[in-house]
């Protein structure tokens, strides 16, 4: 806090006197409610302060009173508001919606700006906050004062915007000091602590203490063995690295210096939904080297055929003309030698910043919402803010004194010795860039691309990316790069084909080289013929015409020879659903409903679950919608389960083993899904059967809520197919089972037996592995044995290569990410069922996945497809 904000804050707690009222107005439309109903502990406890609930209708948060934005929420969630006399009322909408990142909110108010009661201050999706939020009750508080009390609360009930719901009244003396003040604005107050969070403080807790920590008036800082970060700063605090049993201090100034340690210790107590068992001990810390080593540009040389190998960190096929990508240094300005000129420079230059990736971040993309999200969040680190401000303070120039900021957190991320946070300096590095960019008047990724570029590059920042235009980016081949980077994603969501970590054989390429991308095979050809340039060109025309024929047909998918094929969508939320009804789904063959579980502090009730597959259900008009049970574990932790840490959690609690080993929680899912109407659309999947005991658990389980609920028609029970075990006892499970559906990403990695997640093996992880293929073969025989269809609901079903495969071996549906589905259809509508089976026939005999690969490229070749 400034000097000049803690005097006017003086002053106007000097000028009002005890007894003043400030009548605070409902920011929202919808049901007034008390805190208690707030599925929160931290609100509905009252940690933060005293006031109400509102259940919201509308989509635009109003200011309840008159006064100034004392803090506003990164991700525009949450707005604390400084009143006359120095009363702070904080206006929360929704419960965790900081891990929704900022998407559905749109901030309409800046940082210390002055406001009158009812203008609007943030604009928010209703509808994104309900289904991606444990909940919409949004608490209005005055936090904790020993100047102000709640003097009086309206009883629930329906509210209008405007209308009085709570009056605030000062009862400190003019002028008088709190009674119980421990400490005054200039003495510290230390507090020590163990940390008793299963996972330690990593990027959930983070949040959480940094929002009750902006909501006081006090400055905290957080150390740990000679190390500190502000709790303003999410990234200082990741760096500390803090585990389970560790010991940490506190310290707070200011004039709530005792209220905000009170608060944030009784947080961390609380677990957060991770609360260690008394004899939980931290996950074993691997061993690393404390700086990692510099990224080393591999060196690799065109063969003699004119290929060059690579890494596909985005599928597809393309043909276009080679553009290095290059941009200049930015030249930073000397600047005026007045540090508060330079301070105020940079100042509004973030803001404008923020605003700028508020509005890109409105209709963009879930991948490109939630990175440009973690954009704005470090664009307002306050350790960031402050060693740039210090610089300034020096005689730097804004410019220089950013670069030198972002220099010191980069410097900070790889010193942490952890992997994941290292990954996470390409994003200072593009803050870095857009900063000197804007400071300076320029574009910081401006890039005019030719027709048809296949954009090669050292390395690309996400924003880099987003600045290039899509229409005529054609692909993206890196010399360095990884398969899983935020490019990676950003490139997969923009159908964009890219090879990653080809090394310096790329510097060599002559600018306006025809290249050809074949992403299929993980190769860049650079000597194509004008023959097979013309085929790839026929090719993709080809799959153009098929893609706008699928959706002009939208009916249901049948092969050339007329075999019925369904192609579903799999779907992780609400707006998965919308593009895939706009893509032509025949319905959703995987709904992976732990979206609704995971980054929350207490389990969704059945109603609220209710409420979203409800809703993806509406969506879908009433085509299939087969939900997949809780899938949680291994390397998707759910905060509010108990369960200890793993050796080896790929084999160890995950999956339908979690809820058999938590009935409640099983039985409240079954509830929701068994509830959506019109009664059987939902049909339900058991993720991660390996016997036949496991289904009939949790057949016992459906049964049993359906008599409840006095369903009278049979529900549809399947499995998913992702052990070796069930692949191979399918003829089994299939006398119980409704359906089978392939988990290729998993039964690949335990058939296998390497690590997904593994980087040193996860390059030779390939579905089409021909013992995989196999294990399908065997999936489809038991299935059909006992007149069950068998379906896909893995990455294969997305992989042109694979489909023939899989159709050949007897599977009848596949569901295929969102954006593939029309690609899927248009490629199914050409292929001959009897053709299909005597390939995939061909390729069970095949002695790699590679072979398998190169002969299924060779069958569609010849079939044009």
């Amino acid at each position: 806090m400034t000097a000049s904000v803690s005097s006017t804050m003086t002053a106007d707690r000097t000028m009002t006197p005890a007894g003043h009222t400030i009548v605070v107005k409902a920011p929202l439309e919808g049901w007034l409610a008390p805190l208690t109903e707030i599925p929160d502990p931290v609100f509905a406890g009252g940690m933060l302060g005293d006031g109400v609930a509102i259940d919201p209708t509308g989509s635009v948060l109003y200011a309840p009173c008159a006064g100034t934005v004392a803090s506003l929420a990164a991700t525009g969630h949450a707005v604390t508001l400084r009143l006359e006399g120095g009363a702070e009322l904080l206006v929360h909408l929704g419960v965790d919606t900081v891990a929704m990142g900022g998407r559905g909110f749109t901030p309409l108010v800046r940082q210390d700006q002055s406001v009158a009661a009812g203008d609007p201050l943030v604009r928010f999706d209703i509808d994104a906050v309900v289904t991606g939020a444990a909940s919409a009750m949004t608490p209005v508080l005055l936090l904790a004062s020993e100047e102000w009390t709640l003097d009086s609360k309206r009883e629930p009930g329906p509210v209008k915007v405007g209308d009085a719901v709570m009056t605030l009244r000062r009862v400190a003396a003019e002028g008088a000091a709190p009674a119980d003040a421990s400490a005054s604005a200039d003495e510290e107050l230390v507090r020590e602590l163990s940390v008793p969070l299963r996972h330690g403080i990593h990027a959930r807790p983070a949040a959480r203490l940094r929002q009750v920590a902006t909501s006081f008036d006090a400055v905290v800082r957080m150390e740990i063995a000679g190390k500190s970060a502000s709790l303003r700063s999410p990234v200082g605090v990741l760096a500390l690295g803090i585990k389970l049993g560790d010991t940490i201090s506190l310290h707070a100034r200011g004039t709530q210096a005792g209220e905000v340690l009170d608060a944030l210790e009784a947080l961390i107590a609380s677990g957060m939904g991770e609360l260690a068992r008394d004899d939980e001990q931290p996950a074993p810390q691997p061993v690393r080297a404390a700086v990692p080593a510099p990224v080393q540009r591999r060196a690799t040389a065109i063969a003699a055929d004119g290929t060059l190998a690579g890494v596909v960190a985005a599928p597809g096929v393309a043909v276009g003309q080679a553009v290095h990508y290059k941009l200049g240094e930015i030249e930073i300005a000397e600047g005026s030698g007045n540090p508060a000129t330079e301070r105020a420079l940079l100042g509004a230059t973030l803001a404008e910043l923020r605003a700028k990736i508020a509005q890109e971040s409105e209709g963009a993309p879930d991948h490109a919402a939630s990175i440009l999200a973690a954009h704005a969040v470090m664009l307002e680190d306050e350790d960031l803010i402050a060693v740039a401000h210090e610089a300034m303070a020096k005689g730097e120039s804004a410019g220089a004194a950013w670069r030198l900021a972002i220099g010191s957190q980069v410097d900070l991320l790889l010193r942490s010795g952890d992997a994941r946070l290292a990954e996470r300096v390409n994003d200072m590095r593009d803050l870095e860039r857009q900063v000197l960019s804007a400071l300076v008047g320029g574009d910081a990724m401006g890039f005019a691309l030719p027709e048809n570029a296949v954009v090669i590059a050292e390395d690309l920042l996400p924003s880099q990316l987003m600045a290039l235009d899509p229409e005529r980016l054609a692909a993206i081949c890196l010399v360095n790069g990884g398969p899983t980077s935020h490019v990676a994603i950003l490139a997969a969501g923009l159908g964009v084909p890219m090879l990653v970590a080809m090394g310096t054989a790329l510097d060599g390429i002559a600018e306006g080289t025809v290249l050809v991308v074949d992403a299929a095979a993980a190769r860049l050809e650079t000597g194509a013929s004008s023959e097979r340039i013309d085929g790839v060109r026929e090719q993709l025309a080809t799959q153009a015409a098929r893609r706008a024929a699928a959706l002009e047909a939208r009916g249901p998918c049948h092969t050339a020879d007329g075999s019925r094929i369904e192609v579903f969508a799999n779907l992780g939320s609400l707006a998965d659903a919308r593009q895939a009804m706009a893509n032509g789904a025949e319905g959703s063959g995987l709904l992976r409903s732990e979206f609704l579980f995971v980054e929350r502090a207490q389990a969704p009730s059945a109603a609220q679950q209710l409420e979203t597959y409800q809703a993806i259900a509406d969506v879908l008009e009433g085509r299939p919608l087969i939900v997949r049970l809780l899938d949680i574990g291994g390397d998707k932790p759910a905060p509010f389960l108990p369960m200890a840490p793993e050796e080896n959690p790929a084999l160890g609690l995950r999956g339908i083993r979690v809820g058999l080993a938590y009935p409640e929680l099983l039985e409240a899912q079954v509830e929701a899904i068994l509830s959506v109407r019109p009664a059987g659309q939902c049909r339900i999947m058991v993720p991660m059967v390996a016997s036949l005991s496991e289904l009939r658990a949790v057949r016992a389980v459906v049964d049993s809520v359906a008599a409840r609920l006095g369903l009278a028609e049979p529900v549809s029970l399947g499995i998913m197919v992702e052990t070796p075990a069930a692949a191979a006892t399918a003829d089994i499970l299939a006398r119980e089972a409704d359906f089978l559906s392939v988990g290729t990403n998993d039964l690949t990695q335990y058939a296998l037996a390497m690590d997904r997640g593994n980087s040193a093996v996860a390059s030779a992880i390939d579905g089409l592995h021909p013992a995989v293929l196999r294990l399908i073969a065997l999936t489809c025989e038991g299935g059909a044995r006992h007149g069950r269809w068998t379906g896909v609901c893995g990455s294969l079903a997305s992989d042109p290569l694979a489909v023939p495969l899989l159709l050949g071996l007897g599977v009848a549906e596949l569901s295929a990410t969102p954006a593939q589905v029309p690609d899927i259809k248009a490629l199914v509508t050409g292929l001959d069922l009897e053709r299909c089976r005597a390939v995939a026939a061909r390729a069970l005999e095949c002695g790699s996945a590679g072979e398998v690969r190169e002969l299924v490229r060779e069958i569609l070749k010849e079939q044009g497809a």
